[in-house]
């Protein structure tokens, strides 16, 4: 899949023997731009990730984030539309093809009513994170971890459900390190992969012979969490004032105490931010905990997140 690809006039691109309109560029990150493109076979919006490949590393990894999205075929984790290498010069650029979001990311919902002085509501944090676990479920389910969980990496659909995107740091769920050496790679690669603010304590300071499971995911589902329920997460302020994040995470996290939300929920913060890995649980577990306190459901004149 993706191997025809070219630039068939200005503003125009074909992959896979589909005519894409060039609108205009959406954002960019250290080594990669997105942009919007329109399909010309069916006036639809997509997402176009543009990896730029230094190296043959870099390619792989590339493929490897399409082969990640490849893998599910699942309502709250991101498809792949087409995927195809393109060369420029000595260099090549990854070419991931995705569907687009208008309404942005979870983070973009956060600052609009943060700006005006809003929050979520409990039953839309619910309603999020129910999406959120049955994204990951499907994830651990198949062997992956996501390693990268973050407001900034979940979409929202039209109808305000959450959607995984940015699979290029998932790995394998279960790394059993054996010795300093394999630790110190795994600890290097965090710091690289895992946004610092939202990565697990265990992956801070990786133990020479030590288990580390998909319950790195759950920690990083707890700050999530807490971004929803106040607005930024628990250590970003730490982040930002030039402080010890790895420091921070050693200690069990304060909750600061809300009307808007009930015991049951802050249990279920408490319990997601539990520093010692083997104590955290599994995303079924908080699954099951999740669809006790889901609302009824409601009519189609009910407004959506």
């Amino acid at each position: 899949m993706g191997h025809a690809l070219c630039i068939c006039s200005r503003g125009t691109l074909t992959i896979d023997h589909k005519r894409y309109l060039f609108i205009h560029k959406l954002g960019e990150g250290g080594f990669s731009f997105v942009d919007l493109v329109e399909g010309l076979h069916d006036g639809q919006f997509y997402a176009l990730k543009r990896i730029l490949c230094h190296e043959q590393q870099d390619q792989e990894e590339a493929q490897r984030e399409a082969d990640m999205h490849r893998l599910f075929h699942h309502p709250n984790i991101l498809r792949l539309v087409a995927y195809c290498l393109r060369e420029r010069g000595t260099k090549h650029e990854a070419w991931l093809l995705l569907p687009f979001f208008k309404r942005g990311t979870l983070w973009n919902e956060i600052e609009k009513l943060k700006d005006k002085g809003n929050f979520l509501t409990e039953e839309q944090i619910i309603r999020l994170l129910l999406g959120i676990c049955r994204g990951l479920e499907a994830i651990h389910a198949k062997g992956y971890a996501h390693r990268d969980l973050k407001p900034t990496n979940i979409l929202l659909g039209n109808e305000g459900q959450p959607v995984l995107m940015d699979l290029g740091s998932m790995n394998q769920a279960c790394i059993h390190v054996e010795g300093s050496r394999q630790a110190l790679a795994l600890q290097d690669w965090a710091a690289q992969r895992c946004t610092i603010s939202y990565r697990a304590p265990e992956l801070f300071s990786v133990q020479s012979h030590c288990v580390i499971d998909e319950r790195t995911d759950v920690w990083s589902l707890g700050c999530v969490l807490y971004a929803m329920m106040f607005g930024e997460g628990p250590y970003d302020m730490v982040f930002q004032k030039g402080d010890s994040v790895a420091l921070a995470v050693q200690n069990q996290l304060s909750i600061p105490q809300s009307p808007r939300h009930s015991s049951a929920l802050r249990q279920l913060l408490t319990s997601m931010m539990t520093v010692d890995p083997q104590q955290r649980p599994h995303i079924p577990l908080l699954l099951s905990q999740l669809e006790v306190l889901q609302p009824p459901a409601r009519d189609e004149h009910t407004t959506h997140i």
